[in-house]
């Protein structure tokens, strides 16, 4: 078998040790194996904003039953997002909600009528997220993923005003 040794500044890597996009196999899979830890948090925080858009109630019912239909909107777009960077970086993405529900931060939410108390577990559900989306942008960084690091920076910047706005709306006006 011909062996192509690339080398790069200080590295030499095998060909054998590189995907197709150009990354290191192992650098690669712990991201993908991040990346799926994150497609669980996503997943049940998804499912669980699409509960409280079904059953908030109160003062707030026409406010926030839109704006959560516009985050779950968003999540469901950024799960599919994640799922195909997975598969860019050679590996399969999981969909196994019970595996979802064993591994992520996020809790599942049970049944949440008052809107205040569905921000609270949304900004409990964004710090997570944030958290886990930095380790993520770090690693890629590391790794020389252009697309991750893009990708985990776009969502930081996004979900921080969220973090923001959601925490504004639990603020009590000021006189």
């Amino acid at each position: 078998m011909d062996t192509l040794t690339l080398k790069t500044d200080e590295l030499t890597i095998e060909k054998d040790q590189i995907n197709k996009i150009g990354l290191d196999n192992e650098k690669s899979r712990e991201l993908a194996n991040h990346l799926n830890n994150l497609l669980a948090n996503y997943s049940v925080f998804y499912q669980n904003v699409r509960g409280y858009h079904w059953n908030v109630q109160g003062d707030h019912f026409f406010t926030l039953h839109e704006k959560f239909e516009e985050l779950y909107d968003d999540l469901f777009e950024k799960i599919d997002e994640i799922a195909e960077r997975v598969l860019t970086l050679g590996f399969h993405p999981d969909h196994n909600f019970t595996k979802y529900l064993g591994i992520s931060e996020i809790p599942e939410s049970h049944e949440v009528k008052n809107g205040s108390k569905a921000v609270e577990e949304i900004l409990s559900a964004f710090k997570a997220i944030l958290q886990k989306q930095r380790t993520i942008l770090n690693l890629s960084d590391l790794a020389d993923d252009e697309g991750t690091n893009a990708l985990m920076s776009d969502y930081i910047t996004e979900q921080e005003k969220l973090v923001w706005m959601y925490t504004s709306f639990l603020k009590e006006p000021e006189i």
